[in-house]
């Protein structure tokens, strides 16, 4: 299933696959704010180039969406919609306060081009249940497939204010994932929420904000065995997108390597510089991250 070096594939294989909505992040709460370009696929797009690999997104948004805030070299494929997926993000000493507006459609499976169906890796992350169970059965074998669940886990009531909900597809959706990364967060803080995950799902990862993050991995007795992995300490500036940025570098680690402890300890420092800086400013290089993992190892 896991890859051991990328740089050995055919060049023609579409390498770091992403799928969801992108979002107008609004500065302020209000529906005519300024706004920043987010979303999954965005932060995990610009998280790929920086970590040197190449991402193509799949995802639907208004035609007159600002993104140039993506790089060129993103392969983008923008699926027609009248409206854009919307959210504002208000922090708070109690944690983050979310509200949806104007989501867009869902993308379904017959919108996937074949040729985009073999991917190296393909994260699946959702943010208004746009993703259904028809999307992760048409990857083969070969294709590590990733999921951030938070798009399957949240409701809005009609002011637009995000609240959690249990996930009613898991069942139909993690049969077809290798990993499935999510928060405290996604979980309100409940662990006995993940056991339903583990029925299917063989690796898990939790993020754990300031705390790092715990991978967990089905042994072969069938049992899953807990692993934590200690953070890099950051000095906190946006926190927003940290979660995506982790999948991201969690993901493409685990594809290159076949080791999740070391995945998951290069995907805590990943994130953790790039809630130093304002947006996707500070997501850092692949060296840089590889310097200070050499500087400060991690040793079970």
């Amino acid at each position: 299933m896991l890859k051991s070096n990328p740089m050995a594939q055919d060049n023609s294989q579409v390498d770091i696959l992403l799928i969801g909505h992108l979002t107008r992040d609004l500065i302020t709460n209000h529906p005519n704010s300024d706004y920043r370009l987010g979303g999954t696929v965005s932060f995990a797009a610009i998280t790929a180039l920086r970590l040197g690999r190449q991402p193509t997104v799949i995802t639907r948004a208004a035609l007159d969406t600002n993104l140039s805030e993506l790089p060129p070299d993103v392969d983008l494929h923008i699926l027609p919609s009248p409206t854009t997926t919307t959210f504002a993000n208000v922090y708070t000493e109690h944690g983050r306060i979310q509200y949806c507006y104007t989501p867009a459609a869902a993308i379904t499976a017959d919108e996937i081009p074949v040729t985009l169906r073999q991917p190296r890796a393909v994260l699946l992350g959702p943010l208004v249940n746009e993703i259904g169970g028809d999307i992760p059965p048409i990857f083969s074998d070969s294709t590590l497939v990733v999921a951030v669940p938070q798009g399957w886990m949240r409701r809005w009531d009609e002011t637009g204010r995000v609240y959690s909900k249990p996930w009613d597809s898991a069942e139909i959706i993690l049969p077809h994932v290798d990993v499935l990364v999510l928060s405290l967060e996604d979980i309100d803080n409940d662990l006995a929420r993940l056991e339903p995950f583990f029925k299917h799902v063989p690796m898990v990862v939790l993020t754990e904000y300031r705390d790092g993050s715990t991978l967990y991995q089905r042994g072969e007795d069938g049992r899953m065995r807990e692993t934590k992995i200690p953070p890099r300490p950051a000095k906190e500036v946006d926190p927003t997108g940290a979660g995506d940025i982790f999948a991201t570098a969690f993901m493409i680690r685990l594809q290159e390597t076949g080791d999740p402890m070391q995945a998951a300890r290069f995907a805590n420092i990943t994130a953790s510089f790039g809630v130093e800086h304002k947006g996707v400013t500070g997501i850092p290089s692949r060296d840089q991250v590889l310097a200070y993992m050499e500087t400060f190892p991690f040793v079970l």
